[in-house]
């Protein structure tokens, strides 16, 4: 068996937008991925299927070193490629050099992609520049918390006082001994300071004060790790540079219901908008085997094809696939979709769209379809049920429906429940069809979000979720995920006094 090789990959200080471009890249491939307590756990959805997930995190449920560093050689030594995934970045207090130096020593080749530091990403996105002409031409960078395993050596506190801006990491379990250290070392116990807690992420916390009081203030407001410590005049910056904290969502928890694969679009928006976006998929879709009717459905002459999901074009688009059939399968004709990102998908599959409504819904698709439809055929890739709203629609118009079912939505049976999901609390529920609601409802979101705002990508939706007992506050007037997030700004902005 020939070796494989160890990645170590710096995954940032906790916004998935800081991963790097060549970190996704390595993740993606990797056979193993040995992922640490700081890493986003919402990366673990960017692996592959079939990739083995390691835990290695410190405390209870985790690994010591020793066997970190074991289980990385036992993984390359079987072929593997590991990615060994690391919050921030592994060179900086990230024990990256001990774990390449064992690597090195076993005969295991290993790579390293950097990663954003959270000793300078976490004040800039607290409004802190670590360094500033007017104020700070030097920063130096500090552990607070001794190796668990090492020689017992502490930072040269006096030496590092010479630095403008001190930022300390890792230091919060220790922080009245940390800032203590630094005034016995002669720093102004009036300059500024900072304590941020999990920064760069929707549930940052910031807590300002002076370097003699930060440790009572911190502990006051119950600070918790991981936080860092920023120390100097830079600090007062703040004030006039805070961004993060005034996005319109800032702060929300939102969960997002929808498939998976379907998911990342509104949560890449949400995140956008400063929301926590947590994903719990309510519904998958399922292909259905190729329909025994497909070959005679398609080999009649329609006036229209009408998609209204992305599902329908990929399920009808995988049906003839599977029947060793292509897209110019489909019957001639003109093509319809119920909104853009439908006919997105459409034209993906190799199918121009003539037509989208001038309101994203299936009731604004069949009245505002061109031509007249009398004893017209009209063919529906997609789920075996019509919408009614479709059908009275065009039927009204004297159209023929056709269905051609291609796929089918059912309710997962997810390995967490969702109550265990959002037990640190969730703000908002977005509903994004009315099986989400639905599936939303049977998988126990009630009882599970009591007091969650409830936000609907539109009316049938709506009616769908109050159906099912829900309280709806949100409606979006755009049926799209741009749509339902401007909608939830909107919501928060009337809110807010």
């Amino acid at each position: 068996m020939s070796m494989g090789k160890v990645i170590l990959v710096g995954a940032g200080p906790g916004d998935l937008g800081l991963m790097t471009v060549r970190g996704l890249e390595v993740l993606r491939a990797a056979d193993v991925v040995v992922y640490d307590r700081l890493a986003n756990p919402a990366l673990l959805g960017e692996v592959r299927k079939d990739a083995r997930l390691i835990y290695a995190g410190k405390g209870p449920g985790g690994m010591k070193q020793a066997q970190i560093n074991a289980a990385l050689v036992e993984q390359a030594q079987a072929g593997h490629v590991v990615c060994r995934l690391k919050g921030g970045d592994p060179f900086l207090f990230g024990r990256g050099g001990e774990e390449a130096s064992y690597l090195v020593a076993h005969g295991v080749p290993f790579e390293v992609v950097p990663g954003i530091t959270s000793a300078i990403a976490v004040p800039a996105y607290a409004g802190i520049p670590v360094t500033d002409r007017r104020l700070a031409s030097t920063v130096a960078m500090a552990s607070g918390h001794p190796a668990e395993d090492g020689d017992g050596s502490t930072p040269r506190w006096r030496e590092l006082n010479g630095a403008d801006t001190l930022v300390v990491l890792m230091g919060i379990g220790a922080l009245p001994e940390v800032t203590g250290e630094l005034l016995a070392a002669g720093r102004d116990p009036e300059q500024p300071a900072a304590v941020i807690e999990r920064g760069t992420t929707p549930r940052q916390r910031i807590i300002v004060g002076k370097l003699r009081t930060i440790a009572g203030d911190a502990e006051a407001a119950g600070v918790r790790p991981p936080a860092i410590l920023v120390v100097g005049r830079v600090v007062g910056l703040r004030e006039t540079l805070s961004w993060v904290e005034r996005k319109p969502l800032w702060g929300l928890r939102v969960l997002v219901t929808r498939p998976a694969e379907q998911a990342r679009p509104l949560s890449a928006a949400l995140r956008d908008a400063g929301a926590e976006a947590i994903e719990f998929p309510c519904i998958e879709t399922r292909p259905l085997p190729p329909d025994a009717r497909a070959p005679t459905a398609l080999q009649r002459a329609y006036e229209w094809m009408l998609f209204v999901s992305a599902n329908g074009a990929d399920a009808a688009a995988a049906a003839l696939r599977a029947a060793g059939r292509d897209s110019r399968a489909f019957p001639a004709g003109r093509i319809g979709a119920v909104g853009a990102a439908t006919a997105a998908a459409v034209e993906a599959v190799g199918l121009r769209v003539d037509f989208t409504p001038s309101r994203y819904t299936v009731a604004a698709l069949a009245a505002e379809l061109p031509g007249e439809l009398a004893g017209k055929a009209v063919l529906l890739p997609g789920r075996a049920e019509v919408n009614p709203r479709l059908r009275d629609g065009l039927t009204g118009r004297g159209a023929e429906i056709v269905m051609w079912p291609v796929y089918e939505t059912v309710i997962p049976r997810p390995t967490v429940p969702l109550a265990d999901v959002v037990g640190c609390g969730v703000d908002v529920v977005t509903l994004t069809s009315p099986s989400a609601a639905g599936g939303f409802v049977e998988l126990g979101g009630k009882e599970a979000a009591p007091d969650a705002v409830v936000a609907c990508i539109g009316p049938p939706t709506a009616e769908a979720a109050r159906q099912a007992g829900l309280e709806v506050a949100v409606v979006a007037e755009e049926h799209t995920a741009d749509g339902l997030v401007a909608a939830m700004i909107k919501h928060a902005k009337g809110k807010k006094p």
